[in-house]
């Protein structure tokens, strides 16, 4: 279905802004969240100054308003994730203002929205987890092969960060925010910063670590407590960024033959789904991933089942 985008241009609204540094300060928001938030409440705003020649007064809007305003979404094509998104952020800027004592009730409280098909997550195999992890050696290697002049830390920096995502289940952002300071070598623990400027420990595999050894040693010495553990660039020691692991990823994925559009996240779903298949249970997995919620870590339980359904149907002589 097309989207349309009613403008980029930011509307500095007082109590908008007053939210979006709440979300930012308070919770622990990511750069992309507040984005996100800010986005949509920035498309309604324009959408009610178009529809009623003024400004929306946030503490006197109505229901009837934001049914106006699904609608409009409707007559434009918006995908149900997109009608949903942007009601997700109404729905926590008028929490917020409830909190606040700015209004009594919520005008979305009611509101049925478009219901989102459940999507299964893709994950690769055990086997394309091992090809994936094994294609930075592998460029490496061919590059030297044909005689080119490489440097070769960036090639063990790819590979301990491919191996650290897949064996603690990192978010990108987790991966990027990592600090000398929260690599245990001794306890094989990491300390991960998570959403809402939550922490957990996880477990961190021997693979891992000794990949994370490697690059550190071509560096010439571990990082310090406060410097990232993966850097972009190693001269430099700034940490790495969410497009440049995503960029990386995407050669090593052609280069193992496997699907370029896949994403940084596809390497967590992998992790809880092999957790898993593996016989893990969910409320383990649900703390390894820093899921707040265990509904969020269920969806991978549809995945094992769809698989050991569709063995039982290919195998079984009464399916």
């Amino acid at each position: 279905m097309a989207e349309r985008t009613i403008t980029d241009d930011h509307v500095k609204d007082p109590i908008v802004e007053m939210f979006l540094k709440h979300l930012e300060h308070e919770r622990g928001a990511s750069v992309y969240t507040v984005r996100n938030y800010r986005q949509a409440l920035n498309e309604f705003f324009q959408w009610y100054v178009a529809e009623y020649n003024s400004k929306p007064d946030w503490k006197k809007l109505e229901r009837d308003d934001f049914r106006s305003y699904l609608r409009y979404l409707g007559r434009h094509q918006f995908s149900r994730a997109a009608v949903q998104l942007r009601f997700s952020s109404l729905r926590s800027f008028y929490k917020f203002l409830a909190r606040r004592g700015a209004v009594a009730t919520s005008p979305i409280k009611g509101i049925s929205l478009p219901k989102i098909g459940r999507r299964l997550p893709k994950f690769l195999t055990a086997q394309q987890m091992l090809d994936l992890l094994r294609a930075p050696m592998r460029e490496l290697a061919l590059l030297r092969k044909n005689g080119k002049a490489v440097d070769e830390s960036s090639y063990l920096r790819d590979t301990a960060m491919l191996e650290t995502i897949y064996s603690c289940g990192l978010r990108v952002s987790e991966l990027c925010g990592l600090r000398g300071e929260d690599i245990n070598l001794a306890e094989q623990l990491i300390r991960v910063k998570g959403k809402g400027k939550k922490e957990r420990l996880v477990p961190i595999g021997a693979p891992a670590l000794e990949a994370i050894r490697l690059y550190w040693s071509k560096l010439g010495e571990a990082p310090a407590a406060s410097l990232p553990v993966f850097s972009a660039h190693p001269k430099k020691l700034s940490p790495m960024y969410p497009r440049l692991v995503q960029l990386r990823l995407k050669r090593y994925l052609e280069i193992a033959g496997l699907d370029p559009a896949l994403t940084p996240h596809k390497l967590r779903h992998s992790y809880a789904t092999h957790m898993l298949d593996a016989g893990a249970d969910l409320r383990s997995v649900q703390e390894l991933l820093g899921h707040a919620h265990l509904v969020t870590t269920q969806v991978y339980t549809h995945v094992t089942t769809e698989r050991l359904r569709r063995a039982y149907d290919q195998a079984h002589p009464r399916a």
